[in-house]
């Protein structure tokens, strides 16, 4: 096994080795190997990718789609993304222009980033936040500016905004995921418009990571392009939708000078997308426009019954109306320490949670539980949690 020669060992990225690991990876495979537990920590859809979908695949394996693609993608998945939007969420891109195909969303967001940010520029994250926002940034040699939402419903307000642009008035680029990992909040689209005035006084970029759009609870889903369609950048993909994480096929929209810089890092980052993630994905957006319907329509019950048991266990639960997470106030006796509860929770009663620290500082004395697990394994670890907080 060979060693590092002891003069590189400080060669490296000065960037890339001030990041830690993602901190919810790390406490996942911190309790993993505890033996019968219930993992409720898992972002991910719960159900296997729709049949006609992985037809789609294999046919694309059979009819030998095995080599380079445009760096933008396929042509025919680039008009379905076009027609998919369009018809779901009044956006309206260029297949040609105004559309790249990525490695999933979180390359999408990588290359946003990377085309967006010099080194010093500074970033506006509310706050909590999914962490690959912060480590991307500062990656890049860039200054994460967290904004905290929990006194305002974990909603980012105008006044919030304008306040952080009066002290940041050169920040290049805001961040703003909805539906929220790790709260589960949705914008409406009169909270979307009352930003718009505000980001319309600033040379500012708006990343929009929109992958869970198609899971929304009494709520339909507004991206904020539609009414700020020339500072915006919208990221979306078929990981959440279709139950295609594993396929890794996400997608970028904005502006056509902005994805022509963009497609430029997406090349140099991956090339082209897979071959047959590609054909999946214009199967799911062609013929499975309504397929998240049904697995959003069992995330929904699932919701309804754990915010019901939380409550009745005394905790306090964020009602979500997005994505597949309920953000949780740990119990008063452990302060603000979510670490120590959730470490407690895996080892005492086998439940396995994300600590809201996990997501900034602004989450330190919550919990985040995914519902996306199955009924049996939701029912299990919430009789669990009960009986252990009892």
């Amino acid at each position: 096994m060979p060693t590092l020669n002891e003069n590189l060992q400080n060669r490296f990225n000065q960037n890339l080795t001030e990041l830690q690991p993602s901190a919810i990876r790390a406490f996942s495979e911190s309790i993993a190997d505890i033996d019968g537990l219930v993992m409720l920590s898992v972002g991910e859809p719960g159900f296997n990718t729709p049949e006609h979908v992985k037809e789609a695949m294999m046919k694309s394996i059979a009819d030998n789609h095995s080599h380079y693609s445009p760096h933008k993608g396929i042509k025919p998945l680039r008009d379905a993304i076009s027609h998919f939007m369009s018809q779901k969420y009044n956006l309206h891109y260029d297949p040609d222009t105004e559309i790249m195909v990525n490695m999933g969303a979180t390359e999408a967001i990588a290359a946003s980033v990377f085309t967006t940010v010099n080194p010093g520029d500074e970033v506006l994250i509310p706050a909590p936040f999914y962490p690959l926002y912060e480590s991307l940034v500062r990656f890049a040699g860039g200054k994460p500016i967290f904004i905290n939402t929990a006194k305002s419903d974990f909603v980012l307000t105008p006044d919030e905004l304008e306040t952080v642009l009066t002290k940041h008035p050169n920040a290049k680029a805001l961040i703003l995921n909805y539906p929220n990992n790790p709260t589960g909040v949705e914008y409406t689209p009169e909270q979307l418009q009352a930003l718009v005035p505000v980001l319309k006084q600033h040379a500012i970029f708006v990343i929009a990571d929109e992958i869970y759009s198609e899971l929304t609870y009494g709520i339909k889903h507004h991206s904020l392009a539609e009414y700020l369609p020339d500072q915006t950048v919208v990221i979306n993909g078929v990981s959440k939708s279709h139950a295609m994480t594993g396929y890794r096929l996400g997608f970028t929209m904005g502006p056509a000078e902005f994805i022509t810089q963009a497609n430029k890092m997406h090349g140099y980052l991956v090339s082209s997308p897979s071959d047959p993630a590609q054909y999946g994905a214009l199967e799911a957006l062609s013929n499975g426009m309504d397929d998240a319907f049904p697995m959003r329509d069992e995330y929904q019950k699932n919701r309804d019954e754990a915010i019901a048991r939380l409550k009745g266990m005394g905790l306090e639960p964020i009602a979500p109306t997005g994505a597949f997470y309920i953000f949780v106030k740990i119990p008063t006796e452990y302060g603000q320490d979510d670490v120590k509860f959730a470490q407690d929770l895996a080892q005492n009663a086998k439940v396995g949670v994300i600590p809201g620290s996990a997501f900034g500082k602004a989450g330190k004395d919550y919990i985040r539980i995914s519902y996306a697990a199955s009924k049996d394994d939701l029912e299990t670890g919430l009789t669990r949690m009960e009986n252990y907080l009892n």
